[in-house]
């Protein structure tokens, strides 16, 4: 078998002795909320509030740490505050253990929406171009609209998805869309797809990132030198970005930029990233405090690609059987992501 390994250890030396204080203090405030739970259980208000203050300290914390950093950039913190609302919303609607596979895609799409526009159009409010778009409506003339949006094609030219399977494959095809839309001669992302999985079988303590290379569908010449964007939903370690981005790297692959985009980001997984990879700048929705000892955030939302994915049967689904299982009203909404990716996987 063609694999490449990362252990965590490898991990750890790249974080500096700053970042493993700051870690331990955010572990350590978060830990006291959870001797809360049986409380919050009976609906204690006085557990309530405590939990609410223990929160509010841990998220001003973790502002404080990613504005000091300079390349971790979360939109509850970097955004003005009656935006929040939404990035609020969605996150907690994705906790939601109630929140079905149909909603759970729903609210993806609409958080990755809002993670696109802070990754991107954000930096070009004052660089636009003018779309004249045609309309259905025809009296007492054929109708025209304008409308003005941000011209991003130079941040969005030379742009290639790198899909860490499986849970990273719906969130890639969902910014390629964005990609697609914005540009204006509709560029369609190459697609460069990875096979990397955790050993869940390992905790967080002692874990390796396994890279499956005879069953990764990539070109080393279409990555050289482009920009390499990662859409997946969580960051937990930074593990298995790392252990991509390091393999290319050694095979003498050179991105120009490399962005990580998640809906949830643990400080520990974001921190790792920018730390290892000097080209990295991580986006994230929200970010949280600390992961469990089987390297699960907290306090998290389980199991990403499960609930984007379903579970697998008896045996596990490739590439191609995924996206069927999306639905048809997936598959037509990303027609040509998935164009993209059946070239890549079939030739």
């Amino acid at each position: 078998m063609n694999k490449v390994i990362l252990h965590k250890s490898d991990l750890d030396d790249y974080l500096t002795k700053e970042d493993k204080k700051n870690i331990e203090d955010i572990e350590r405030m978060y830990m006291s909320s959870l001797s809360l739970s049986d409380r919050i259980e009976a609906q204690d208000g006085d557990a309530i509030s405590q939990l609410v203050d223990i929160h509010r300290a841990i998220g001003h914390r973790l502002s404080e740490i990613s504005s000091e950093n300079g390349r971790i950039h979360v939109y509850s913190f970097d955004t003005p505050a009656e935006m929040h609302d939404e990035a609020s919303r969605l996150i907690a609607k994705l906790r939601n253990p109630s929140t079905s596979h149909e909603e759970f895609i729903y609210y993806m799409q609409r958080a990755y929406e809002l993670m696109f526009g802070h990754v991107f159009s954000a930096r070009r409010l004052g660089k636009k171009r003018s779309i004249i778009q045609k309309t259905p409506v025809t009296i007492p003339a054929q109708n025209y609209a304008v409308h003005r949006i941000p011209d991003i094609d130079d941040l969005i030219h030379g742009s290639v998805m790198c899909v860490m399977l499986r849970g990273a494959l719906l969130p890639s095809m969902i910014i390629s869309k964005a990609i697609e839309d914005s540009s204006s001669d509709g560029y369609i992302t190459p697609f460069e797809l990875f096979r990397i999985k955790r050993n869940e079988s390992k905790n967080e303590d002692d874990m390796d990132y396994v890279l499956d290379l005879d069953r990764s569908f990539f070109s080393l010449d279409e990555l050289d030198g482009k920009d390499w964007i990662f859409a997946d939903p969580m960051n937990a370690t930074g593990g298995s970005m790392i252990t991509i981005a390091r393999y290319l790297k050694k095979q003498g692959v050179k991105p120009r930029s490399i962005v990580f985009i998640n809906v949830l980001s643990a400080l520990k997984g974001a921190l790792r990233i920018t730390r290892a990879l000097e080209e990295a700048e991580v986006y994230t929705l929200w970010m949280d405090p600390m992961l469990n000892e089987k390297a699960y955030i907290l306090p998290g939302l389980g199991d990403a690609g499960d609930r984007l994915n379903g579970k697998d049967g008896e045996g596990e689904r490739n590439m191609i059987q995924l996206i069927a299982d999306y639905g048809a009203s997936i598959v037509n909404l990303y027609r040509n992501q998935v164009k993209e990716i059946e070239s890549t996987v079939l030739g």
